[in-house]
Formats: structure tokens, sequence, C-alpha cells
């Protein structure tokens, strides 16, 4: 009976039968290209045996599984540093500006709030009817400020002298509130856009790249699941 043909292994060197071998142009691509990186003279034309073969597909598990946990703790990191605040979201700087504020200033606040409410409206108009009134029908006799009410018009005149940079100095504080405002809301804005760009390479990640890497080590572990049960029933019987 004539001897099977043999022929060698490309990694090994070994010469082994056609059942003890796999064609090389067989082996899935991403498996041979972990091939070629150690054994650089690989050739899609030679032959392969199983126990190089499977020692191959569990590298490449292995190899893809390291893959796999580096690219996850990468995605996890993404945008850690890019964001301005170390907090999760940007610090508040109005907060800190409010304590900042002198008596004074909190004064002047108060005092621009009031002059431009209805009650301070009703007030001062409440005041001045009642100013005319005293010097038009109660006080006949003697007025203290008779028409045309020139007293009157000093106090307003001094009113208004007294009230007008009270209230610039407050819009000009409310200006500085304002750009705290805008520049709060650009940072969350951009602490928005930066998860959102992670939420979507992970989505990315995890619909493509894992999903593929996923189904072909499944693929290559039902391979050796294959092979170690073909191996099994060829084993003798022990009787």
């Amino acid at each position: 009976m004539a001897d099977p043909e043999t022929f060698p292994c490309q990694i090994c060197g070994k010469n082994k039968t056609r059942d003890d071998l796999v064609p090389a142009s067989s082996v899935r691509a991403s498996l041979a290209g972990l091939i070629i990186q150690d054994y650089p003279g690989w050739s899609p034309g030679g032959y392969i045996c199983h126990e190089d073969l499977g020692r191959f597909m569990i590298a490449y598990v292995r190899h893809a599984l390291e893959c796999e946990n580096n690219e996850c703790a990468e995605l996890k990191g993404t945008g850690k540093n890019d964001i301005p605040q170390e907090d999760h979201l940007p610090k508040n700087d109005y907060t800190e500006y409010e304590k900042k504020l002198t008596f004074g200033e909190h004064i002047s606040d108060k005092i621009a709030d009031f002059a431009g409410s209805w009650f301070f409206i009703a007030v001062f108009a409440s005041l001045i009817f009642l100013w005319v009134i005293l010097n038009t029908y109660l006080l006949l006799s003697r007025p203290f400020d008779p028409y045309p009410f020139i007293l009157l018009n000093l106090v307003l005149g001094i009113l208004t002298a007294i009230q007008a940079p009270v209230i610039i100095m407050s819009q000009n504080r409310q200006e500085t509130r304002d750009r705290l405002h805008a520049d709060r809301d650009y940072l969350v804005s951009v602490h928005t856009e930066l998860e959102i760009h992670r939420l979507h390479k992970k989505i990315d990640h995890l619909l493509t790249i894992q999903g593929q890497r996923f189904l072909e080590i499944q693929q290559i572990q039902m391979e050796l699941l294959v092979e170690l049960a073909e191996k099994k029933r060829e084993l003798p019987r022990v009787s």
C-alpha cells in the first residue's frame, strides 16, 4: 500500500498528510495577518497544520480581547482632559462673583431693583400728589412750597442726580453677570458636545468594531470546539 502524500507545514516545517493540514488559502484574513507578523514567508498557496493553526487561533482571541480592553479604557477616558473644569459641570463663577460684592454694591443693586418696579412708581406718584395737595389746598395760609413748587423740583432733581449713577453702577454689574452667565452657558455647551461626541464614538465602536470582532472571536471559538470534538472522536476507546 502506497504511503499517503505529505506536504510541509509553513509554520513548524514538518511533513504531514492532507488530513493533518489546512490550506493556507482557507485561513481567515485576520488570522493570516497575525501569522504573517511572526512568519513573513507565509504563502496562501501552502499549508498549516491543525496544531499550529489552533495555537494561532488562541493567540488571536487573546490579542483581540486585549485590544478590546485597551479600546474600552481609551473610550472611557475620552474627553476627560478636554473639559476645562474638573467637576462634571463647569464651575459657576456667578456665585463667587456675588460673594465678592461690597455692602455698597449690594445696596445699589437693591435701590436699582426698587426704582425699576411698579411699587416705586406708585409710591413716588403718591408722594408727589400729597405734596401738591398739601401746598395747594391744606396749607393755603402758609404753604412750605407754594406754586410752582420750586422745592419739589429741587428734590426731584437731587433724587434724579443720585439715582442715575446708582442705576448705572448696577447696570454695569448686570453686564458682568450676563457675561458670566454667557461664559457658563458656553462651557456647558462645550461639555455637552464632548459628551455627545463620546457617546457617538462608543456607539460606533459597539456597532462596528466590537460587534465584528466578537462575531469573529465566536466563530474561531466554534472552530476550535469542532476541532477538539473531532480529535476526541478519533481517540481510541479504552475497553
